[in-house]
């Protein structure tokens, strides 16, 4: 069965909605008959997305409207959250999904790290704050679902700016679950998305064919919609290259480097190679 939010003439919001998972899972909430608004950045991008949308939507154009919107910004959030209040009637199904990946280094541009904390962590709290409270008020079944990163658990080298935030998206989403089911009659939950490789706009680099280890936005967005109708907290996505039980050891390989007192991220440290080529080889 589908998620009780997830049926006809619901609102749903997605950030980073023009593209990518965003716009596959906006997608599909119209195959759905929700209506919905795509907040994003760049007006050929959002009418694209529109016309998308109102095709998908049985409605047609009636149950879409789209606004530009830097996430970054509480005030381009807080106008967002009106005009959809104003045009629907209110929201239940929040998706917190605008994400950047520009690229950073520890000692490289403070612009970089302002950009992707901005857009990938503050965007995902702005969001929640702004909208959240008058889904509660609502009263209604409803879901926040917030796109995270297998890279904010494991936190490989390389990308730090983007790590932290991921990061930061983890612990912010638990803290969020752990509020919302507290709540008297609690109608409301957060999820924390983790795609796997997905062939995105994000991920292409310069590429115009999917990888053959990758999944497509669609795939990854028909595995988040069995999930929670599963009540997965952690949606955990596979891709065409790596399984879960590969995640799940990865994962419990970065957290035992807590555990046994080991080097920072000693998964890529040489004097751990043996041993964390045995620890994956466990089934």
């Amino acid at each position: 069965m589908p998620h009780p939010a997830l049926t006809q003439n619901s609102v749903a919001v997605v950030t980073g909605g023009a593209a990518g998972i965003g716009l596959a899972a906006a997608t599909k909430f119209a195959r759905l008959g929700l209506r919905v608004c795509v907040a994003d950045l760049g007006e050929e991008r959002l009418a694209s997305a529109a016309a998308v949308l109102s095709g998908a939507a049985s409605n047609g154009a009636a149950s879409i409207m789209t606004m530009a919107a830097d996430v970054s910004r509480i005030d381009d959030v807080k106008k967002l959250e009106l005009a959809v209040r104003q045009r629907f009637g209110g929201i239940d199904v929040l998706m917190n999904n605008a994400g950047v990946q520009p690229g950073s280094g520890m000692f490289g541009p403070a612009a970089n790290w302002q950009n992707v904390i901005g857009i990938n962590l503050w965007g995902v709290i702005h969001g929640t704050q702004v909208f959240v409270p008058g889904m509660i008020e609502r009263g209604r079944p409803g879901l926040i679902i917030n796109t995270g990163s297998k890279q904010g658990i494991t936190t490989p080298p390389g990308d730090p700016a983007y790590n932290v935030a991921k990061a930061g998206v983890k612990a912010f989403t638990e803290a969020l679950q752990h509020e919302l089911r507290n709540l008297p009659d609690a109608r409301l939950s957060a999820h924390l998305l983790i795609p796997g490789f997905v062939f995105t706009g994000l991920t292409a680099k310069g590429r115009t064919e999917k990888p053959a280890a990758a999944w497509t936005p669609e795939q990854t967005v028909d595995f988040m919609i069995e999930q929670l109708s599963a009540g997965d907290f952690y949606i955990l996505c596979p891709d065409n290259d790596v399984p879960r039980h590969v995640d799940e050891r990865r994962i419990l390989w970065a957290a035992g480097d807590i555990v046994e007192n080991r080097p920072a991220l000693s998964r890529w440290h040489p004097d751990y190679a043996d041993a964390f080529a045995k620890f994956m080889n466990v089934r």
